[in-house]
């Protein structure tokens, strides 16, 4: 909203510096810093009002380490990023950019079911929550119509050159937009896939269909994996603001015609308003942090956890690096394969040798993984601070992709 009042200020009355506002370094810095005091100094009251309200974490023995000491902890604290994500956003942004307005629909949806969820498992006392079915029909739902409307919609398009780029004027170098189904592929000197050609017994004209499909599968699995990896202090938050910022970067390339000429990746009109939407995840994500970290004074629960991997989906859909999600989601991506390894390793074991065995010689001694580490004897900060030091490693490794082929 600040965008359009400025903006008009500047046109019709020339104010000193109101002319700022069109500039994305300036409106992104300003997201980032209100994301932040947000979840600093409004988070207080929040957590002063979960507690008031006796909205606590139920936890079960499971043999952790100083895991019954977090018993009553404050949860729902996901709100806390949630407001400071879309407050930023809608001061600072574009409404009026297709990738913004997805962007604020996917928050409020995945906070959504993220809160019935907690709500559930708070007031009605049962520990599983919301049905897995309806959680995954809520998440299918918005993949569905991430998909079809990025697909269908006349403004996400690429933007091809005619021709060299005159830098003095880029404007007036001759172009023209085109509707495409490709996304990048890391190593590839290409660097590009077509959904349209993935499969050869498909004809092109039907590739939309495995396009959607494959945005909702990402946006449902990357979804979980933030849910799974949500399970030690501070993990879920710093991970994903690490992701965040990667994200951000890659908007901010693609989104600008002369970097993305430089790169030789693809130009995507309207994307560098992404920007915007990034820092104040990243910053959100920040904020929860003063708060969330070791030991923790609030849980972001299913309504931050579904909220954050949900929304690392869709901006990856958006940027086209939605094939590098195990890459820079490596460790929603580990903590999510561990789960699945030992559901299926410990019902391999149970038929082939018994239930006994099974139970006594699994994969790893807890799944998720970061509750291996904690039987193994490791601090949970500890654990932390170096599983954010190996998503700092992997982003940094995706962004070398952009060269790397």
């Amino acid at each position: 909203m600040l965008y359009y009042l400025f903006n008009y200020l500047d046109r019709q009355f020339d104010l000193a510096g109101a002319g700022v506002f069109r500039y994305l370094s300036f409106r992104a810095s300003l997201a980032l810093i209100i994301a932040m005091s947000v979840g600093a100094i409004y988070g207080k009251s929040l957590i002063n009002l979960l507690r008031r309200m006796q909205i606590g974490e139920s936890i079960r023995d499971l043999g952790l380490q100083g895991q019954l000491e977090k018993k009553g902890t404050p949860t729902m604290g996901g709100f806390i990023i949630i407001g400071g994500i879309l407050l930023p956003v809608l001061l600072f942004a574009r409404l009026d950019n297709i990738y913004i307005i997805l962007l604020i629909i996917s928050t409020i949806w995945l906070g959504l079911i993220g809160f019935l969820d907690d709500y559930i498992k708070v007031f009605k006392k049962n520990k599983e929550g919301l049905s897995g079915r309806f959680k995954i029909v809520g998440q299918v739902g918005l993949g569905l119509i991430i998909g079809l409307t990025l697909y269908y919609n006349d403004s996400v398009v690429v933007r091809k050159y005619d021709g060299r780029i005159d830098y003095d004027n880029v404007a007036a170098t001759p172009y023209h937009d085109i509707k495409s189904l490709a996304t990048t592929v890391p190593f590839f000197k290409n660097n590009e896939l077509d959904y349209g050609q993935l499969l050869p017994f498909v004809p092109s004209e039907y590739g939309w269909i495995v396009y959607v499909l494959a945005a909702t599968f990402i946006i449902t699995a990357v979804s979980n994996g933030a849910n799974v990896t949500d399970g030690i202090d501070g993990l879920a938050a710093g991970t994903s603001a690490i992701i965040g910022l990667t994200l951000g970067l890659f908007a901010y390339l693609s989104g600008n015609a002369i970097f993305a000429n430089y790169l030789k990746i693809m130009y995507i009109p309207d994307l560098g308003e992404l920007v915007i939407f990034c820092a104040a995840f990243v910053g959100a994500c920040v904020g929860f942090l003063w708060y969330n970290s070791y030991p923790a004074s609030v849980f972001m629960g299913d309504t931050g956890s579904l909220t954050l991997g949900g929304l690392i989906a869709v901006i990856s859909l958006m940027v086209r690096k939605e094939l590098m999600v195990p890459l820079f989601c490596g460790i929603f991506f580990a903590e999510s394969i561990s789960v699945i390894l030992q559901v299926y390793y410990f019902k391999y074991q149970k038929r082939r040798r018994g239930i006994e065995y099974a139970r006594e010689h699994r994969l790893f001694k807890m799944a998720p993984l970061h509750h291996h580490y904690q039987k193994s004897g490791y601090h949970e900060a500890k654990i932390v601070i170096r599983f954010l030091i190996i998503a700092i490693v992997l982003a940094v490794f995706s962004i070398a992709t952009l060269k790397l082929r």
